[in-house]
């Protein structure tokens, strides 16, 4: 009885040990469809995932793109089932938790960019609104950054309560409020710019910093106390 090697049955085994074989060596040298076929195949194991990684790329125009879609966009895509959206929750929280962490590293929290930085990794590709608190320490260090609520597609209600009252428990000496705009308008709304107008009001009665609100999208940032963006 014979027996028919993989690589018979399953050609693209040896391509795929071949690019494996090339970022080992230099992975700069590599071109982006390479890169997201050999992360395609982890998921799709027994499948040549060059035509998926290149109609993705195609469909969304850059591995960031890629990687900052929406699930529901990525599973309208031919060939990504569940099992990749697994790996892709798995990789879009460690970058998310990366960039945080590159964040508390630093000695200061004290710019619109930088939290916009850290917020697209958290919340790009999110279908619907989240607000985000930073909370930093007297010099602008990050003692905290978590989720405060989730909201609707177009909406996420904030109390200036719920802002106060977690700042507090953290022994906080300073917040940056968070949120982002998955319709891609960084514009705030009447119901932003009050909560902000409340929260620059409330917060030194309670011996706190209200720094700024920021709004993010995947390609804009907007500071509200600065009436700007950055």
């Amino acid at each position: 009885m014979s027996v028919t090697p993989d690589s018979a049955t399953q050609p693209h085994k040896g391509h795929r040990a071949r690019l494996r074989a090339r970022l080992e060596r230099d992975p700069s040298v590599m071109a982006d469809y390479e890169v997201l076929e050999l992360l395609l195949g982890y998921g799709l194991t027994r499948k040549d995932t060059r035509p998926l990684a290149e109609d993705l790329l195609r469909r969304f125009g850059s591995m960031r793109g890629v990687l900052d879609a929406r699930p529901d966009e990525l599973m309208h895509v031919v060939g990504f089932g569940p099992g990749l959206m697994a790996i892709w929750r798995v990789l879009r929280e460690l970058l998310a938790r990366y960039a945080a962490s590159a964040v508390r590293r630093r000695e200061e929290l004290a710019t619109p960019q930088a939290v916009a930085k850290m917020a697209r990794a958290r919340l790009a590709g999110c279908p619907h609104e989240e607000c985000w608190m930073a909370l930093v320490n007297s010099r602008n260090g990050l003692i905290a950054w978590e989720r405060l609520r989730r909201g609707s597609i177009s909406a996420v209600p904030v109390h200036p309560r719920d802002v106060l009252e977690v700042a507090l428990a953290h022994k906080a000496s300073g917040i940056i409020l968070v949120h982002n705009h998955p319709g891609g308008s960084p514009e705030p709304s009447g119901a932003d710019l009050t909560l902000t107008e409340e929260l620059r009001q409330l917060a030194p009665r309670m011996g706190l910093r209200f720094l700024d609100h920021v709004i993010v999208t995947e390609g804009d940032c907007y500071s509200i106390m600065r009436g700007s963006f950055v």
